[in-house]
């Protein structure tokens, strides 16, 4: 019965799996969404980059699920109508050449804008220690894969 008494001090188990399912879904989406890019980008150095965004996505992801299941919860099996939307815009615009490596970048930083919304909103709730840690972790993470991108962005732009 205590997990369903919530208090000003302390957050449900049931609300921690809803946090934490909810950065498991952006989480996921950045993944599918850099390797979208990877598959779509001619430029070698962009696509190592994508690469190797997703397969950091990716560890986050799985973080998550083992934070989900130690708390009880059932993870979350995709991302969200957003991110898929999103990988879908990546692939027109890389299938109709739309200034794509540009476009790629531009569209990645729209998604890792919204990926550390995500996190600086989940770092509000009142969380355990070592969950806090794990996702300001991941917090950091997601704020240098935007500087990242962003700074490869400008670059472009400045071409």
């Amino acid at each position: 019965m205590a997990n369903h008494m919530n208090t000003a001090d302390t957050a449900t188990t049931e609300d921690v799996v809803e946090v934490l399912n909810d950065l498991l879904e952006n989480s996921r989406d950045g993944e599918y969404g850099f390797r979208a890019c990877a598959e779509e980008v001619d430029s070698p150095q962009l696509k190592q980059v994508f690469l190797s965004r997703s397969a950091e996505c990716a560890k986050a992801a799985g973080e998550l699920v083992q934070l989900i299941r130690r708390f009880g919860g059932s993870p979350d099996k995709g991302g969200t109508v957003t991110g898929a939307m999103h990988r879908g815009w990546v692939h027109v615009k890389g299938s109709v050449g739309a200034n794509s490596a540009l476009s790629m970048l531009e569209e990645c930083e729209r998604g890792e804008d919204a990926a550390v919304a995500r996190y600086r909103k989940a770092l509000k709730a009142d969380l355990p220690v070592d969950v806090r840690a794990a996702i300001q972790q991941q917090a950091e993470g997601a704020k240098r894969n935007h500087d990242q991108i962003k700074q490869l962005r400008d670059q472009m732009c400045n071409k």
